[in-house]
Order: C-alpha cells, then structure tokens, then sequence
C-alpha cells in the first residue's frame, strides 16, 4: 500500500465516522422533533378549553362589573336624593325650630330674673367637681 492509499483509506474511515455521527445526531434531531410536535399538540389540546373556559370567565366578569356600576349609579342617585331631602328639611324646619328655641331660652331667661329674687347664697354652680358660691360666678360673667 502506498502512502496514497493509506491517505484514501483514513479520510474514507473518517467519512464513514462523520457520516454515522451525522445520522446518530440526525435520528436523535428527529425524535426530539416528534417529541416537540406530541408535546405541542397536547398543550394545543388543552389549551383550547382552558381558553373558553377563559373567555366564559371575562363575559361572566364582565356582566357583573355591569351591574355593579348600575348599583353604583343607583346609590349615587340614592345619595343626591337624600341630600336634597337633608336640605329641604333643614331650610323648611331649621328656621322655626331655632326661632322657638330661642323664644324658649328668652322665656326661661324671663322666669330665670323673676326667681333672682331668692337670696343668692342658695344658687350654687359646680364647675368640673366644685361648687362655687353665686358672688364669685357673678364677678366672673360681668
């Protein structure tokens, strides 16, 4: 054999290595491929469902989110309403129940003069826990 031969030789082995490398690496591509494509079509398979299931979910969320801002809107009214109503009480009953109040006070004023009267050593204030005698609460109005 010639050293042409032995060249031919050895690159002819190294082809026939490289070439079975090749188809090991080829039929190892190909299961993974066939692997990735079984696992795609499951996920695919249960991905389909869970997105109705998702979708049905957003339509029911959504309905309820309508009808809460139709309850929000109705209590809103409700609100206005009852602030109207707070108004219309006050302006209609505020008015003559201060005047009577103070007719009142002016009334017990007048009969609080006549009773002014009595000796004053009997009239006695407690002021936080004590009492204190009627000539100091006077120098103490005026």
């Amino acid at each position: 054999m010639s050293g042409g031969e032995v060249a031919g030789l050895l690159v002819a082995v190294f082809w026939a290595i490289l070439v079975s490398f090749l188809a090991v690496v080829l039929v190892r591509l190909a299961q993974t491929l066939r692997a990735t494509t079984k696992l795609v079509a499951d996920v695919t398979d249960q991905a389909v469902p869970l997105l109705a299931d998702a979708s049905a979910a957003v339509r029911s969320a959504q309905t309820q989110l309508d009808k809460v801002d139709a309850i929000a809107s109705d209590v809103q009214e409700v609100t206005s309403n009852a602030s109207a109503l707070s108004t219309t009480v006050a302006s209609t009953f505020g008015g003559p129940l201060v005047k009577v109040a103070a007719f009142g006070y002016g009334v017990r004023r007048a009969l609080g003069r006549k009773d002014a009267a009595e000796p004053e050593r009997s009239r006695r204030t407690v002021i936080v826990g004590r009492t204190v005698p009627a000539a100091r609460r006077k120098k103490r109005k005026g």
